[in-house]
């Protein structure tokens, strides 16, 4: 059973940062898609930042420059180090896990990954 466990969230000022760890098991993690994405009150869940098990990443561009998406396979974690962070960083951030690498232009689709966690609440104040 695929489990995906976000922990990291709080609340910061805007410049400040957070790291978020997503702790996975269940399943055959370093061979798994794994990303970041995050929601906001009224707003669509929108991918963040993805990695796939060869190393390849991508980033939302409203994220690329201050956020790095980062795994360790010995030990199940993917993370997420968010620097400079901005009010509009407020969300709710959610670990998503696929066996299958997305298909090109579908890298930070919701639809490409079919495991999530119960996510973990990020809030930037001004």
């Amino acid at each position: 059973q695929v489990q995906l466990v976000e922990s990291g969230g709080g609340s910061v000022q805007s410049g400040g940062s957070l790291r978020l760890s997503c702790v996975a098991s269940g399943f055959r993690y370093s061979s798994y898609c794994m990303a970041w994405f995050r929601q906001s009150p009224g707003k669509e869940r929108e991918g963040v930042a993805i990695m796939d098990a060869d190393g390849t990443r991508a980033y939302a561009d409203s994220v690329r420059g201050r956020f790095v998406i980062s795994r360790d396979d010995a030990k199940n974690i993917v993370y997420l180090q968010m620097n400079s962070l901005k009010p509009e960083d407020t969300a709710m951030y959610y670990c998503a896990a696929d066996p299958q690498r997305p298909r090109d232009g579908y890298w930070l689709d919701v639809d490409s990954f079919q495991d999530w966690g119960q996510g973990t609440q990020v809030t930037v104040s001004s």
